[in-house]
């Protein structure tokens, strides 16, 4: 295995004054020595993960990172900065910054490595040794560790916890443990991070040090990118209270229901573990009590709510479980969509529309000809399109009642189709199998039969259950009320489109990528299960409304430079690319420093633009894609008309907006090395 880090890897005196400019400066190194193959991609890698998650973390620290697949070989750049870059951390500008860079297929024990090294960042020797070195061969060996190896994520926090555990039965021998002390509060943690690189260790690592501190005994489970070794269940029997600090779905909950609970983002285990322990011994000393899913409630325990949404969701409101349980269905729905509605639209580009009622490719092959290959394309695709609404319904269920509920929630699924009930059939079936498998969870049963009950019992009854409601009770109103909105959505014409088409721009132009955008998306997806003239309407005018956001953004950084920061200019050429190919999420970084401003320009361009294509009367069979499916969409240059324009409405209210401010003169250009601005007025 290569050196994770060399001297060359190392600058002391890093020029860089902007994050973006810090990572292509260490990214360059990395390039240099042969780790990275193509620069670019990697950096835009890198900003994907930024935009995720800003990568500051208290004490001066920037750790940019990121997994791709242009990453040869785990590779560790770092540099000092004299000034500090900004990382967006609470507490100001870093000085350390590293770079992590990770194959996209890295192996468990080069993820160990690069943990480890994110663990160590908690160390204030550590990090102090690093602001005063002085020769890049010595920095780089100090941060390949001198110091004794790195024991794997799980084994270094119990390691931790058995010293404690040591010097308490020491103290004890000694006679200076009353017996009342002589058990610490004990604490279970869970951490995690979008990545699961660095974020996941580091509030691990912090965790387990504000609990050695406190006198409380802190066993923490890492959930990261090399996997993760599930805690010992006698330890989290055995747990006073529980945190979770992830930012990603905790694994297998189940095993910590019954026990009070701190639920947080990842980086509060980070900067504030002290507050969070705190925190955790308050609720236990109150008797808060949590529930969370369960298989043991899957196997008949008879307690607890079931809904497959954790402790924060069982308390939450019911339109705000409702929102995550559909959620969950469509999140899993949407890779068929793309990659079904993408072969689709591929092969009637090839063979035209009249390809669909093509002979199987099973029985009439031809090599040769372009018809025979559009036939596969338009097959295959039909293949995962007819998964739509079974995975959609599935889904729901699980994210009600775990896994016990998948296959009540296919099987509702499948009748849906079966039915004709289509979309909306599928979303009552996954209700149905979530709320008749969370039913059946709340029965008492014999200790005997709990090992049969998630595998035979609740798969048998809940299905059969579903089953009757959807054939005989429910499926036939639901087609009539599917067969009702396709009439509609083929019916609409004139101002009522218009209308429709302004509601689904604002939808997808108002939280850009969240639950209001996915609404919207999901609504259009499901109308390509079963295509219509209106439901291809639909889908054209919420993938051209979703468009406007970061493209607007990217003129107006090109046209008005002056009145954004050198940060936000950077993020505008990347949001060229981002728009154009139907990423949303791209506009993100400027509505969160500018939320006022920003959200409602790119609301009014995305309410033109949805209005203007379904008045063009713009169709589209791909779910996704952006200009890259313009070949494949009806009306193309009307349709790319209506993004123009919404373009130029975002962009010009925008500029307006942030106009009007009174501002400095070196607010309007570059102020300091960090690109911040000084408002005067707003």
């Amino acid at each position: 295995m290569s050196e994770l880090i060399t001297a060359e890897l190392v600058d002391l005196d890093l020029s860089a004054t902007t994050k973006d400019a810090a990572a292509r400066s260490l990214a360059e190194r990395m390039v240099a020595a042969h780790r990275v193959t193509d620069l670019d991609g990697f950096l835009a890698d890198v900003a994907a993960r930024e935009a995720q998650m800003p990568t500051g973390l208290d004490g001066g620290i920037g750790i940019p990172h990121c997994r791709s697949e242009h990453v040869n070989t785990p590779t560790l750049a770092f540099g000092r900065s004299g000034a500090g870059i900004d990382f967006g951390a609470a507490d100001g500008p870093a000085d350390l910054i590293f770079l992590i860079a990770a194959p996209a297929g890295a192996d468990d024990d080069h993820l160990t490595i690069l943990s480890g090294l994110a663990r160590r960042l908690m160390d204030p020797e550590f990090t102090a040794a690093l602001r005063a070195g002085t020769d890049p061969r010595a920095v780089a060996a100090l941060i390949r560790g001198e110091e004794p190896p790195e024991e794997p994520e799980q084994e270094r926090v119990e390691a931790g916890n058995q010293e404690q555990k040591e010097a308490e039965t020491a103290t004890e021998a000694a006679g200076g443990t009353a017996a009342a002390e002589s058990v610490p509060f004990r604490i279970v943690a869970v951490t995690s991070c979008p990545t699961g690189i660095a974020h996941t260790y580091m509030a691990a690592e912090s965790l387990a040090a504000a609990g050695r501190a406190e006198g409380v005994e802190v066993t923490v489970e890492t959930q990261g990118s090399a996997g993760f070794k599930k805690l010992d269940p006698a330890v989290v029997a055995a747990a006073d209270a529980v945190i979770w600090a992830h930012d990603v779905e905790v694994r297998e909950k189940a095993r910590f229901r019954g026990k009070p609970l701190v639920d947080v983002g990842v980086k509060a285990g980070i900067n504030r573990p002290a507050e969070l322990i705190a925190e955790a011994r308050r609720k236990a000393e109150r008797g808060e009590i949590a529930t969370t899913p369960d298989t043991d409630r899957a196997a008949g325990s008879g307690d607890g709510d079931g809904n497959g949404t954790g402790s924060g969701a069982d308390h939450a409101h019911f339109g705000v479980r409702l929102r995550t349980y559909l959620m969950s269905g469509v999140s899993y729905m949407v890779p068929f969509v793309a990659a079904g509605g993408l072969l689709i639209a591929l092969s009637f580009a090839i063979g035209g529309y009249e390809i669909a009622s093509a002979k199987s490719v099973a029985d009439h092959f031809v090599w040769g000809e372009a018809d025979s290959w559009a036939a596969l394309l338009n097959q295959i695709g039909s293949a995962a399109f007819g998964f739509l609404v079974p995975v959609l319904a599935g889904y729901i269920a699980y994210g009600m009642a775990d896994r016990p509920a998948l296959v009540p929630g296919f099987v509702g699924g499948a009748i849906a189709l079966t039915v004709n009930a289509g979309f909306l059939g599928g979303l009552v079936a996954g209700l149905l199998a979530g709320a008749v498998v969370m039913a059946i969870q709340r029965v008492p049963v014999h200790a005997t039969l709990r090992g049969i009950m998630p595998v035979l019992v609740i798969p048998l009854i809940a299905s059969a259950v579903v089953g009757f409601l959807m054939f005989i009770v429910v499926g036939k109103p639901i087609a009539s009320l599917q067969n009702a909105l396709t009439d509609w959505l083929n019916g609409l014409s004139g101002s009522n489109a218009v209308i429709l088409g302004v509601v689904l721009g604002l939808m997808m132009c108002f939280d850009m990528g969240g639950p209001l955008n996915k609404v919207a998306y999901a609504f259009a997806v499901g109308g390509l299960a079963d295509p219509t003239p209106g439901s291809l309407k639909v889908m054209a005018a919420v993938m051209a409304a979703g468009m406007v956001p970061p493209l607007a953004m990217a003129l107006a950084t090109t046209v008005r430079k002056r009145l954004f920061t050198k940060t936000e200019r950077e993020n505008g050429r990347a949001a060229w690319v981002l728009g154009a190919s139907f990423i949303t999420e791209g506009a993100i970084p400027f509505a969160a420093a500018d939320p006022l401003r920003v959200i409602p320009s790119v609301m009014a361009g995305g309410a033109v633009t949805g209005a203007l294509s379904m008045a063009f009367g713009a169709t589209l069979r791909a779910p996704h894609g952006g200009v890259f499916v313009v070949p494949l969409i009806g009306e193309p240059f009307l349709y790319l008309l209506a993004i123009a324009a919404g373009t130029l409405v975002a962009t010009a209210l925008v500029v307006l907006l942030k106009g009007a401010r009174r501002t400095t003169p070196e607010a309007a250009g570059d102020a300091g090395a960090d690109g911040s601005r000084v408002t005067v007025a707003a």
